[in-house]
């Protein structure tokens, strides 16, 4: 499995926030969003364009200690036709901001993985773009399609944040949920060729790349792996999906892994 380089990552940011803004602007400032309940799409486009330029701060700065993480948020227009440019300029300033010479730069990681400060950025602001940019589509009734190289990376960091010391801190009741005694969960991408091998273990699960014989499989379009992991989508409604082996596993992993936010 290929990572995603930052220049295609950088890319997608881009392309799938103006997707998002298009969808949202259809859409309408007072429309209920579905996938994420708790919010209209105004708030929706106002989660997202602030979060864009509240991290853009962080690299730009090259903020490495948490007590100094920006307090001000950006504004977003009163109209809702203003949305666009907002939008554009915020996706803009992120991609900027995670430059080739500030990938490896010291920048405060929230994960406290192994990713430098900006490649988490960089993969946490793509997947704003991306599953926020499938709720607005879905407040708009439209469908999406999200590349099968930008759904796998999102796959992965999607793990790599369940299984992070971070995780384990802000979400004990999930983290622990999602422990075990050595159940396996393998995780295929048909069209893209990744996978990824869950292992729950008692002190925490872990997961590395590759496909291996497991437990239970499921495998079908990197983009409804990943709508279904992230809760987008009902694991039965998510097109082109199989599970071969113990379905209960991956039924409780997604049920015990719900996104704090949205």
């Amino acid at each position: 499995m290929s990572e995603l380089s930052a220049e295609r990552a950088r890319q997608a940011i881009v392309e799938h926030t103006k997707r998002l803004a298009d969808a949202a602007t259809a859409a309408g400032p007072d429309a209920a969003v579905p996938t994420a309940p708790k919010w209209t799409v105004t708030e929706l486009v106002e989660h997202v364009g602030q979060t864009q330029n509240w991290v853009a701060e962080i690299i730009e700065r090259r903020i490495t200690d948490p007590t100094q993480l920006p307090t001000e948020l950006a504004v977003l227009p009163g109209e809702a036709d203003e949305w666009p440019v907002w939008l554009e300029t915020s996706a803009q300033r992120i991609v900027s901001a995670c430059s080739d010479d500030a990938i490896d730069a010291p920048v405060f990681n929230a994960a406290q993985d192994g990713r430098t400060g900006t490649q988490f950025w960089l993969a946490s602001m793509l997947n704003e773009a991306v599953v926020h940019g499938f709720d607005a589509a879905n407040a708009a009734g439209r469908s999406v399609e999200v590349e099968p190289d930008v759904a796998a990376e999102l796959i992965s960091n999607h793990l790599a944040m369940l299984t992070s010391a971070t995780w384990e801190m802000r979400r004990p009741e999930s983290a622990h949920a999602i422990r075990g005694t050595g159940e396996t969960l393998q995780l295929q991408a048909t069209d893209d060729g990744s996978g990824w091998l869950i292992e729950r273990r008692p002190d925490g699960a872990v997961w590395h790349a590759g496909t291996e014989q497991a437990d239970v499989t499921l495998s079908g379009p990197a983009q409804s792996l990943l709508l279904a992991l992230t809760r987008r989508l009902p694991l039965a409604e998510a097109p082109g999906l199989t599970v071969t082996g113990d379905a209960a596993l991956v039924d409780q992993w997604i049920e015990s892994t719900p996104h704090v936010d949205g």
